[in-house]
């Protein structure tokens, strides 16, 4: 949002990014970042390509895309179309979305969280049938497919990784996290959250590594990431608030923490 966020812009930033030595750089989706219309939002997924354009190495994603507000099967095909754009570098973040949010709310979409949660439980498994490129048959609550196909597969295999925002407190969403390739969940509610600690990664994983084998990542903000990388952690992240470009470039400049 804001003065130098629009495509051409964020594209800027993630070169310098990549230059500075991080290693992905992750949006938010909005419409209309967090109901703010004194400054304008910039379609994240555009914002997406152009950056995929101006780098080579880093990763790029969403946390998260609020799922329910889109169609997945338009989601499934947009996520593809931008593996392919990067070479196999995105990751797609997803949640229910802010019930609050004006593009659910002020366009008579659902805000109740319980069918936010069903529609995107529906979404996720019709996505990933698309991505496998055979003909998908689905009869759900929400969405209901008959034989429809997108022939377009990931470059990543088996899939595109999913990562599942959300309160990891609420059971349901930490059941949703480990169903799928890793969280970018936060603690608490967003009116009061918490630090997530290096004893809550580790918790996240000892239950992963009961049932499966597969990698698991876990993305955190914040706090010590040495404890968090010691605890499992796979990515920390920088949250770079809206505000000048040139704060921004600084943060980038200065590079990720390293660790010993």
């Amino acid at each position: 949002m804001g003065p130098g966020r629009d495509p051409r812009g964020l594209a800027q930033l993630a070169r310098l990014a990549e230059d500075s030595g991080w290693d992905a750089v992750f949006l938010e989706d909005y419409l209309v970042y967090q109901g703010e219309t004194a400054l304008p939002t910039y379609d994240p997924w555009i914002c997406l390509a152009a950056m995929a354009c101006a780098t080579t190495r880093i990763r790029l994603g969403t946390t998260v895309t609020p799922v329910p507000r889109r169609r997945p099967w338009k989601l499934a095909a947009e996520a593809v179309a931008l593996d392919h754009l990067s070479g196999g570098r995105f990751i797609l973040g997803v949640g229910i979305g802010d019930p609050g949010d004006p593009f659910l709310a002020g366009v008579g979409g659902p805000t109740q969280p319980r069918v936010l949660a069903e529609m995107l439980d529906e979404s996720l498994e019709i996505i990933t049938s698309l991505w496998t490129g055979a003909p998908v048959t689905f009869n759900g609550k929400h969405y209901a497919l008959d034989g429809v196909q997108l022939t377009a597969r990931p470059v990543q295999q088996p899939r595109i990784p999913i990562w599942v925002g959300g309160n990891f407190l609420v059971p349901a969403v930490r059941r949703r996290i480990l169903r799928w390739d890793g969280s970018c969940a936060y603690k608490g509610s967003t009116d009061a959250p918490q630090q997530t600690t290096p004893q809550d990664v580790h918790d996240l994983l000892a239950e992963h590594w009961t049932n499966d084998r597969t990698h698991f990542d876990v993305k955190v903000s914040g706090g010590d990431p040495i404890a968090f990388a010691e605890a499992g952690a796979t990515w920390w992240g920088r949250w770079i608030p809206p505000g000048p470009v040139a704060d921004a470039e600084a943060i980038l400049r200065a590079g990720p923490p390293r660790l010993p």
